[in-house]
């Protein structure tokens, strides 16, 4: 696996993997995250995910030179998150193809996540995710290393934040 720079151009890629996403949750019964209409579809998400590769420090995983996972990076939280009131790295997106699910894609650009924090002395990472439902996602974050900090809602969509130390000084 090889993790590269990305951006604009990896919009389509983004959508793909969002779109097979929200298919995957739908066919096991786990529509309350993101809904049962496709990323694509829906103007709206389009133009959020493209203000993110275009903002936003973008990460692609490829194995064998095909996109398996995207991570997006920022020095600020989105706008339903309370700033931290010190230095972040947030995550503000993190997405895996479905064909790579179980090959630990979404552990390495975690992982990359990390180490740029602390490459830049920065010493809290922040995630949010769905909060609701069975709390596999939570759950996912957890595994990773970190912890629940607060729960939020936009709208009523039930979030989770979460955070991280990376021992930066």
């Amino acid at each position: 696996m090889e993790i590269r720079k990305g951006g604009t151009d990896d919009v389509p890629a983004m959508m793909a993997m969002l779109d097979g996403a929200v298919e995957w949750l739908v066919a096991r019964g786990r529509s309350g995250q993101w809904g049962t209409e496709p990323w694509s579809a829906r103007p709206e998400r389009v133009e959020r995910i493209t203000g993110i590769a275009r903002t936003d420090d973008i990460r692609v995983a490829e194995v064998d030179g095909r996109p398996a996972g995207v991570l997006a990076l920022s020095a600020t939280p989105p706008h339903y998150v309370e700033a931290a009131g010190e230095p972040e790295l947030y995550i503000t997106l993190l997405v895996t193809d479905r064909a790579f699910a179980g090959h630990g894609v979404g552990g390495a650009l975690i992982g990359t996540a990390l180490d740029e924090a602390r490459a830049a002395g920065v010493d809290l990472v922040r995630v949010d995710c769905y909060g609701g439902g069975d709390g596999r996602l939570v759950e996912y974050y957890r595994r990773h290393g970190f912890e629940p900090a607060a729960e939020f809602a936009v709208g009523d969509w039930p979030g989770r934040l979460l955070t991280q130390r990376v021992g930066a000084s």
